[in-house]
């Protein structure tokens, strides 16, 4: 009698816990092994520069899944298990400690390491990352102690830590190589939105510079930055973006490219080899070129997809891009993928902080946000898929509901 099929997934985040999930829900009953080298069962990310690391968070880490739900599922869950090699020939995953484990298909959600900040001084105790619980746990006890932060990155990791350090009651700088906060996002107008919501709470905001070196005998004790300005601290965070960890894929000869590159069925250049999540760079059907998208929802939701077309369901994974954020008392949902556009349609008042954004390219809805504006994000995922010109008056116009914008 044959050995069932065995599926391992390699990476114990979200990606890789919802593919499990989504592999038993859909009936598969052989064999799933989910390898993660963090202790901690799989958690969900967001959280961590918000209200986890604030203290704030009900229970003991934002998990997936009850402690109980993977032996419920027959779901081997091995954590503090690092994958060293994949060998596609042999359809094997070798462990650390030289442990084989045979695979019929095998998905990689690797996620995303923290870029490093590659300046003299960067190594002082008090330095500090956030990708994992640990990460977190180890800054949260950090701000408690400190009186003056350094935030080094003003993209979505920096602000929201720059904001929770600020509801924690310290001193706050937030430095950001361009003039603006999320600009490579956002664009200009409303990353200038952004650096205002903090400078009202009381972040000092310094655009236009970066780091020269970091100082102290054994500890951080100040900043100089790349204009001669010297900013006194206790505690430097560094977010400066994330690198995907391609290792074990480029090493086995996938093809990779700023990820792992995949088709729109999230399978590699090897067949039976699929990744999902931070570490995937994805052709979309919609957007007709590849992405990489680092967000919570795009793990939630290629996780499930991947896992059914690891089962032969041949299906694309078109989903519009979305991401949130949580920063002082606004709150923003983003949809779509706008890397180009003509204009910038604002519907509602900025000044208020509450109003809806749209980026159009060509008369089209590529992205839009909402910002402390609630249950439009499904509209605007419609409007943004749908691909049609839009006239920008009715557009900007609050009396036009969103979904009539949308063509039948």
């Amino acid at each position: 009698m044959a050995d069932p099929p065995t599926f391992v997934i390699s990476g114990a985040g979200l990606a890789g816990a919802k593919a499990a999930e989504a592999l038993r829900d859909d009936g598969y009953d052989g064999k799933i092994v989910i390898l993660g080298e963090e202790r901690a069962r799989p958690y969900e990310r967001p959280p961590l520069s918000k209200d986890y690391l604030r203290g704030e968070f009900q229970g003991d880490a934002p998990y997936v899944h009850e402690a109980g739900f993977y032996a419920e599922r027959e779901i081997e869950l091995r954590t503090g298990t690092r994958a060293v090699a994949v060998r596609p020939r042999d359809r094997e995953v070798e462990l650390e400690g030289g442990e084989r484990i045979r695979f019929d298909r095998l998905l990689l959600a690797t996620g995303a390491v923290p870029r490093r900040l590659a300046v003299p001084g960067a190594d002082l105790d008090g330095v500090h990352y956030l990708r994992t619980v640990e990460d977190a746990d180890a800054l949260r006890a950090r701000i408690r102690a400190a009186g003056r932060a350094v935030v080094v990155g003003a993209g979505w990791i920096g602000a929201e830590v720059a904001a929770s350090a600020r509801q924690l009651g310290i001193e706050v700088v937030l430095l950001e190589i361009d003039e603006v906060p999320l600009r490579r996002v956002l664009g200009p107008e409303l990353g200038a939105i952004y650096r205002d919501i903090h400078v009202e709470h009381g972040v000092r905001f310094l655009g236009g510079t970066g780091v020269e070196r970091i100082e102290g005998v054994t500890s951080v004790e100040r900043v100089v930055t790349s204009d001669g300005r010297v900013l006194d601290c206790d505690l430097v965070v560094v977010g400066v973006g994330v690198t995907p960890r391609v290792e074990l894929a480029a090493e086995a000869g996938l093809d990779v490219e700023n990820g792992i590159l995949v088709s729109d069925r999230l399978e590699s250049s090897v067949p039976g080899i699929f990744a999902a999540g931070d570490v995937a760079n994805a052709w979309h059907p919609l957007l007709e070129r590849r992405i990489r998208v680092e967000h919570w929802a795009t793990a939630l939701n290629q996780g499930p997809a991947a896992a059914r077309n690891m089962l032969g369901r041949d299906v694309p994974y078109d989903a519009v891009p979305y991401f949130f954020s949580d920063q002082y008392d606004v709150g923003m949902e983003y949809a779509g993928h706008a890397t180009e556009w003509d204009r910038v349609v604002f519907r509602g008042d900025p000044a208020t902080r509450e109003f809806i954004a749209f980026w159009t390219k060509d008369g089209r809805v590529v992205a839009g946000m909402n910002v402390n504006v609630w249950d439009v994000t499904d509209d605007i995922q419609a409007l943004v898929r749908s691909r049609s010109v839009v006239d920008p008056r009715r557009l900007a116009d609050p009396d036009v509901p969103i979904r009539e914008l949308v063509p039948a």
